[in-house]
Order: structure tokens, then C-alpha cells, then sequence
């Protein structure tokens, strides 16, 4: 890294984390050891870079999906350097770090490089004959964001049809993993001025995540009642699979957020859909404990919902609300 911004934001978003893994990594060996010790050996130091590889790539994804592009490139590539070392510069298993890459370039503006990365990933993947759909459907999305930066609508809009088909076939229609298609196509539609379509299918990604985060609430509210005595934001989170992780907290206040600004700068205003943005961001915010963001959010979709015909969401948000309220902020 040339410059000190690199190296500091190199340092900020990886080093911290994995600088006490890296001193084992980087001490060889001692070679006078019995052939049982050094296969041990061996073995812990892969087990050490498959944990760092894993993590590298995690931040480097939050950032992403959190619309930090500079933050998650050094992430990126220690993900991509380590994945090499372990698994050879052929394997599938690069791709997910060379995807992370390609889109962080482009949303820093640097395409030459995306371009890049893009290749390298769509090269394994055709030499991956049983390449797994996981794998695909990002490989696609990421042609499209790629495309789609530098303007190519058309051809952006074939590679998201083909990441929502593939992520919805295997992960269903109402995914999280599908509603990131979504909303990469709805982005496209509506740059190319065509609003009808753009807000239906900003709709979708508002209800897959509304729904998704009104099953994490409901889990939040059976632990409080299984376990009064416990906080529900203790350290001790129960994982299931309503519990929000951070990438896709990082993913949902991004894309939330957007689509509100959308939502409330129309020509022609829909409260309805602007509420209901609104109450998954109150929702959202509550899990991640943003307790005052939340009040804020859902008073607004209160007042719009209140001056609606019908009222039987207003219920839900006023539930949200007493439960945020509950909490000592």
C-alpha cells in the first residue's frame, strides 16, 4: 500500500482484528519436529487462515452491503491473498473475495480494476463445472452492478434477471438473498426514468424485509418472555435464523434508507409504501438497539399511517412503539 490513507484504512477496517492470528501464521515452522507434530502443525496453521479468510471477507462485506466501498477493499484483498495461499488461485472458493473486490472498485469509481476482478471470478466460475448457485447468482448480480455503473442499463438488467432467478430458485422468491436483485434492478429502472416499474419493485424489497424483521421482533419478544430476567440485548445472543446478523443489518439500513429517500422525494407520494419503509426501519433500528432512530421513525409512520383509510397496520407500529418505549434508552 503506497499511501498513508491505505495503510490507515487498511488498518482500521482488518489489522486490528487479525493481527494476533497473523503471528503464528507468518513463524515457520521449526524443522526439527516429528512428522505427527509438523502435520499438526500444518493443520492449525490452515484451520488459522480459513478463520482469518473467513472473517476478512465478512468485513469486507459489511462494508459493503453497508455502501463503505474504500473501507472494504484492504478487507477484500486479505481475503483473497489468504483464500489463494489455502485453496490455490483456481478455486471457486476465490470468487466470493474477487466479487467483494470488483463491486467495492466500482463503487469507489475505479471500473479498469472491477473489470479486473470481474473477469478473474467469471473465468473460475467457467471452469467450475459443478459451480454451486450461491456462487452464480452473486457472480451475476455483481456483472450487473457492473454494468450498470458504467451505464450499460440493458445489459446490467439481463445479469439481475438472471441473479433474481437464480437466487429465487434456490433460496424462494420472498429471500433476503432475492430481494438484493431486487433492489439492484429497481436502482436500474429507476435511473432510466421508468417509475411504475422501479416502485413496484421497491415495494417487493420493502415487504421482504418488513417481513423478515417482523419474524425478528417476534423472536426478540419470545426470548424477553422466555427469560424476563435477562436484558434481550445481552452479549449472549440466541442464533436463529430470525436473528439479524450484521451484514445484513449493514444491508438493511442501506437499502431501507434508500428506498425511503425515494419513497419521500416522489413526485407523487404513496404513504402507505413511505409507512411501511418507515416501520421496517423502526423495527430495524430497535434490533440493533438504536432506540432513539427508532422512536423517531416510528412516530413518523404512526402520524402517516394515521391518515390512512385503513388502519390495520397501525396497530403493529403501535405495538413497536410500547416495546421501544419499554426499553430504558
Amino acid at each position: 500500500f503506497s499511501d498513508v490513507d491505505h495503510q490507515k484504512a487498511d488498518w482500521v477496517s482488518i489489522h486490528e482484528r487479525i493481527c494476533q492470528l497473523l503471528i503464528p501464521i507468518r513463524t515457520s515452522l521449526p524443522f526439527l519436529l516429528s512428522e505427527k507434530e509438523r502435520k499438526h502443525g500444518t493443520e492449525q496453521l490452515v484451520k488459522r487462515q480459513k478463520y482469518i479468510i473467513d472473517l476478512a471477507y465478512s468485513t469486507a462485506q459489511e462494508f459493503v452491503l453497508g455502501g463503505k466501498h474504500k473501507e472494504a477493499i484492504p478487507a477484500a484483498l486479505h481475503a483473497l491473498r489468504f483464500s489463494t495461499e489455502v485453496y490455490g488461485s483456481n478455486s471457486v472458493q476465490l470468487v466470493p473475495a474477487y466479487l467483494l473486490l470488483a463491486e467495492a472498485s466500482a463503487g469507489v469509481g475505479h471500473l479498469p480494476q472491477a473489470s479486473k476482478y470481474l473477469s478473474q471470478a467469471q473465468w473460475i466460475v467457467l471452469r467450475t463445472p459443478d459451480c454451486s448457485v450461491a456462487v452464480q447468482y452473486k457472480l451475476h448480480r455483481s456483472l450487473g452492478l457492473f454494468c450498470a455503473a458504467e451505464g450499460n442499463f440493458e445489459q446490467a438488467l439481463y445479469h439481475l434477471a438472471n441473479d433474481i432467478y437464480l437466487a429465487s430458485s434456490t433460496f424462494g422468491l420472498k429471500s433476503l438473498e432475492t430481494s438484493g436483485g431486487y433492489f439492484h434492478m429497481a436502482n436500474v429502472f429507476f435511473r432510466q426514468n421508468k417509475m411504475d416499474i422501479a416502485n413496484s419493485l421497491y415495494a417487493k424489497v420493502t415487504d421482504i424485509w418488513h417481513a423478515f424483521l417482523v419474524k425478528s421482533v417476534q423472536a426478540q419478544e419470545q426470548i424477553l418472555k422466555s427469560r424476563p430476567e435477562m436484558s434481550p440485548f445481552t452479549e449472549d445472543k440466541e442464533v436463529s435464523e430470525d436473528h439479524i446478523t450484521e451484514a445484513q443489518q449493514a444491508e438493511a439500513i442501506r437499502v431501507l434508507n434508500a428506498v425511503l429517500g425515494i419513497r419521500e422525494q416522489a413526485p407523487k407520494q404513496q404513504p402507505g409504501e413511505t409507512a411501511r419503509v418507515l416501520h421496517a426501519l423502526a423495527m430495524l433500528y430497535y434490533l440493533v438497539m438504536d432506540l432513539s432512530k427508532a422512536r423517531e421513525v416510528g412516530m413518523k409512520a404512526f402520524d402517516l399511517l394515521k391518515q390512512l383509510p385503513q388502519q390495520e397496520s397501525l396497530e403493529a407500529v403501535g405495538h413497536l412503539l410500547k416495546l421501544i418505549n419499554s426499553k430504558p434508552s
